[in-house]
């Protein structure tokens, strides 16, 4: 009997059974997935907002110290377009200087950045001449050289914006430069093979295949663009977000100083969210599957 089972003819074009509403099934529990991640992400901002009104109009009972969210966003509707102090400008005025400053030297900063890491990945002197300046400069927090670029530069826009393509540079260097080196010889191969150009495997197959950890970088550089531009408005500016702050401080209004993080915060998470964004219409890999 074992024998006629073993030795019994197989049709091997018959197709495997399937299971009704077997289809996409993978795909809808990652939906389903991330559904219930992005309510739980709601449900924790929710709960940390009303901690923070319990424990500011129940335990602290002092608006000096702890102001609460309602407070808080008094304040922000308040100034939202009055100057603060009297002699400065309004929020949303100093939003608008704050958010260029980061967008000019963080898109001056990528750009070197990508091309000199493109230049690193490419050509090995490039990278033994380059490379001992990136990992001296990689350390050093951006902060340190604000007393340097205000002898430089004086008071005005530069020294702010070229406070943040320093802090932006070595990371987005060291990011391309990685990404590019990663990219499997395997799939090079496989370009030349189909008829590509070495220009045509460079660009589609190999810058390609680097986008998303490049913009993985992007997203790290991101967060020292902010920390570098606040920085820089506390100690020399007269205008900014991080200006805002520190007058607000200085007469003891913290509804403001909590306005204007939470709203430093806002700008982050949603500059955050355009580069992630990018890196899932980039990255197939990245995209819920349908």
């Amino acid at each position: 009997m074992s024998d006629i089972v073993q030795n019994a003819p197989v049709d091997l074009s018959a197709a495997p059974p399937t299971v009704p509403g077997a289809k996409g099934w993978g795909g809808g529990q990652r939906l389903v997935s991330l559904a219930r991640m992005r309510y739980l992400s709601v449900l924790s901002v929710i709960a940390a907002l009303i901690i923070w009104h319990l424990v500011a109009a129940l335990v602290v009972r002092d608006p000096v110290f702890l102001p609460t969210p309602w407070a808080t966003v008094q304040a922000l509707v308040e100034y939202w377009n009055k100057p603060y102090p009297s002699q400065g400008k309004s929020l949303s005025y100093d939003i608008f200087i704050s958010l260029r400053r980061i967008l000019i030297g963080f898109g001056i900063g990528t750009t070197i950045g990508v091309l000199l890491g493109g230049l690193m990945a490419a050509l090995r002197p490039i990278r033994s001449i380059v490379d001992p300046f990136i990992e001296l400069t990689r350390p050093l927090p951006p902060l340190a050289f604000i007393p340097l670029l205000l002898v430089w530069f004086g008071l005005d826009e530069t020294p702010k914006i070229v406070l943040i393509t320093i802090g932006v540079i070595p990371i987005i260097t060291v990011s391309t430069a990685a990404a590019i080196l990663d990219v499997r010889e395997e799939l090079l191969n496989a370009a030349r093979c189909l008829g590509a150009s070495e220009f045509q495997t460079v660009l589609y197959v190999q810058v390609r295949a680097a986008l998303p950890q490049i913009i993985t970088g992007m997203r790290l550089a991101m967060g020292v663009s902010w920390t570098s531009i606040v920085a820089a408005e506390y100690v020399a500016a007269t205008s900014g977000l991080g200006f805002l702050i520190i007058q607000a401080g200085q007469f003891l209004r913290t509804d403001l100083i909590f306005a204007g993080v939470l709203i430093i915060a806002v700008l982050g998470i949603s500059l955050d969210a355009l580069l992630r964004l990018l890196k899932s219409r980039i990255d197939p890999a990245a995209r819920p599957a349908q």
